[in-house]
C-alpha cells in the first residue's frame, strides 16, 4: 500500500504472467505455482516455490486449497519433497502445510514463534485470524543456518518486521533470495502492529542491502530484478512517511485516523484499516525514538503529541 511522495518514486511492478495450477519455470531448478487466493493483501495469490532437480524443497505451501495441493504434487513429477520451508506463520503461507506433509512426509522448516518475544495479538486491532498461533516447525532454524538437499542449499536470513518470525531464504551460490512478504515487486509490505514492528522492518531492509543480492522471488507478485534499488526506495519511502507523520503531529496533534485522512487522500474504504495500522507502526517507532508521546493503549483515535 503506497501513496506517492514528492521526489520519491517507488519502482513497483504489477504485471505478472502466470496461470493458476500451472507451474512456471523461474530459473533452472526453481518452479513457481500461484495459489488462487487473490486479494488486496495477497495480490494474485500466494507464490509457492519448488526448488531442486532431484529431491525438492517447497517454500510456502500456501493456503488450504485442494487444487493448489494437487498442483504442487503434479509439479514435483514424482520427485520426493524432503523439506517445506515456511517464511512466516501467516495463514496464506502455512495453512497448506498439513495436507502436503501428510502426502510427502517432508519436514517443516521455520524459525518458529514459541521461543521469540512475540506480541500478544489476541486483542490486536489487526486481528489474530490471519496468524496460525499454534504453528511450530519440525526443524527450528536460526539466522545463518544452511539447510541442504541433494542439489540445493538454502541459507536462513532472519528478517522480522512484517511478522516477528519472518525469514527470507537465500539460494546459496545462485544470487537469489526468496523474500517472502518482506520485499515484493507489486507493493510495499503491510506493517500491522503488534504483529508488525517498524523498527525491526527497517533494520531488516538494511540487512538485505548488505546481502548484495539483486534477484528476489517474493511470496506475492512477480520476480524482482534490481532488488537492491527497490529496497533502498522502500527505506526512503518509510523515512519520508515517518517525517510527514511527525510533522502532522507537531502541527496539528492529530490521531492515527486523522493522519490517515491527511496523508492517504482518496484511499479506498477497504484499505483504511490497513493504512491506520501502517501509521500506527510509524507512530510507535517515533515514540521509541522519544519524538512522540501518547497514553497507552495506542488506538486509532488516541490523541498524539510531539515530545
Amino acid at each position: 500500500m503506497t501513496n506517492s511522495i514528492p521526489g520519491l518514486e517507488i519502482p513497483l511492478r504489477r504485471e505478472m504472467s502466470f496461470h493458476y495450477g500451472v507451474p512456471s519455470g523461474i530459473l533452472p531448478g526453481v518452479v513457481r505455482l500461484v495459489a488462487e487466493n487473490p486479494g488486496p493483501f495477497t495480490f494474485k495469490g500466494t507464490n509457492t516455490y519448488l526448488v531442486g532437480s532431484k529431491s525438492l524443497a517447497v517454500i510456502d505451501p500456501g493456503p488450504k486449497d485442494e487444487a493448489h495441493f494437487e498442483a504442487i504434487l503434479a509439479a514435483a513429477h514424482g520427485r520426493p519433497i524432503s523439506h517445506i520451508f515456511i517464511t512466516h506463520a501467516h495463514r496464506d503461507h502455512v495453512d497448506g502445510l498439513a495436507r502436503l506433509q501428510e502426502a510427502t512426509g517432508a519436514a517443516s522448516v521455520a524459525i518458529g514463534r514459541a521461543h521469540l518475544d512475540v506480541p500478544d495479538v489476541l486483542n490486536s486491532p489487526s486481528g489474530k485470524s490471519f496468524i496460525d498461533l499454534t504453528f511450530e516447525p519440525d526443524r527450528q532454524v536460526a539466522d545463518g543456518d544452511v539447510i541442504e538437499g541433494e542439489d540445493w542449499a538454502i541459507e536462513v536470513v532472519f528478517t522480522p518486521g512484517h511478522a516477528p518470525d519472518h525469514i527470507c531464504l537465500s539460494l546459496k551460490d545462485r544470487g537469489v533470495l526468496f523474500s517472502g512478504d518482506h520485499v515484493m515487486a507489486w507493493n510495499t509490505t503491510v506493517i500491522a502492529p503488534p504483529e508488525g514492528h517498524m523498527a525491526d522492518y527497517m533494520a531488516s531492509l538494511e540487512r538485505l542491502l548488505d546481502l548484495n543480492i539483486d534477484l528476489h522471488l517474493p511470496a506475492h507478485g512477480g520476480r524482482l530484478e534490481d532488488a537492491r534499488r527497490t529496497v533502498k526506495a522502500f527505506l526512503l519511502h518509510r523515512q519520508w512517511r515517518e517525517k510527514a507523520i511527525l510533522q502532522a503531529i507537531r502541527k496539528r496533534g492529530l490521531t492515527v485516523r486523522g493522519i490517515v485522512g491527511l496523508i492517504y487522500r482518496g484511499l479506498d474504504e477497504d484499505l483504511v484499516t490497513a493504512a491506520c495500522l501502517s501509521v500506527m507502526a510509524h507512530v510507535e517507532h517515533l515514540r521509541e525514538q522519544n519524538l512522540v508521546a501518547y497514553k497507552e493503549p495506542l488506538e486509532f483515535d488516541t490523541q498524539l503529541s510531539a515530545s
